[in-house]
């Protein structure tokens, strides 16, 4: 039993460092698209955040339940959906280093929608409580953090728009441009659904589109 025990230990520890060493090279990417950060700053973050793994299928949030935690995907994909007459209608796929939904806001108010995990997911977790202890322990952060939103609210609204101004198909290259992994990622149905079509629509365009392919684009 000791030896099962010691073996257990060890087996936790090395996931741990894998967690770890995957945390700072997906943060630390990320991060610095923000702002220069330092190997030290990183180090401290690392001590400061909560990663979790969750499994495929696992709601993180569903209607109804108040907005109190956060997420960063650094492994798996996360979707996020309303319903709408018993209907799924999807808004957002956030992969690896995606902040999940930016413009969030952690006020405990019911949400309006559902998260959940489409893959085996490793994720960071934010709690608003944690806020502030994590902010007096890391004063630039702060700045870092409030940037960081602002980016990926401007980010939002301009994708918003040029959506609502896109044809259907217009969308899916779109689609293929900025997230190639996408298609063989997310089941058709939900594809579609994101893109605004019904399923139907979304064979069509992709026969279209092959056949241009196929015809040299004539």
């Amino acid at each position: 039993m000791n030896i099962i025990v010691e073996k257990n230990a060890q087996s936790a520890t090395a996931k741990n460092s894998s967690k770890r060493s995957l945390a700072e090279q997906v943060l630390m990417k990320f991060m610095t698209q923000i702002a220069p950060i330092s190997e030290a700053e990183m180090e401290a973050i690392l001590d400061l955040i909560t990663v979790r793994e969750h499994k495929k299928g696992k709601y993180l949030l569903r209607e109804g339940q108040a907005c109190n935690v956060c997420y960063f995907v650094l492994q798996g994909f996360v979707r996020q959906y309303y319903l709408v007459d018993g209907d799924e209608k999807t808004t957002g796929f956030f992969t690896e280093s995606m902040p999940v939904n930016s413009t969030l806001v952690l006020d405990g108010k019911p949400s309006k929608f559902y998260l959940v995990c489409n893959e085996d997911c490793i994720l960071i977790e934010g709690r608003a409580e944690d806020e502030q202890a994590f902010f007096d322990q890391m004063p630039r952060m702060e700045t870092v953090t409030r940037i960081g939103t602002e980016m990926g609210m401007q980010k939002s609204t301009e994708e918003f728009a040029e959506f609502i101004m896109s044809s259907p198909e217009e969308r899916y290259l779109k689609l293929l441009e900025t997230r190639p992994d996408l298609p063989d990622r997310v089941p058709q149905y939900q594809l579609a659904s994101f893109l605004g079509v019904t399923p139907e629509s979304l064979s069509r365009i992709r026969r279209r589109l092959m056949d241009n392919y196929k015809s040299g684009g004539k």
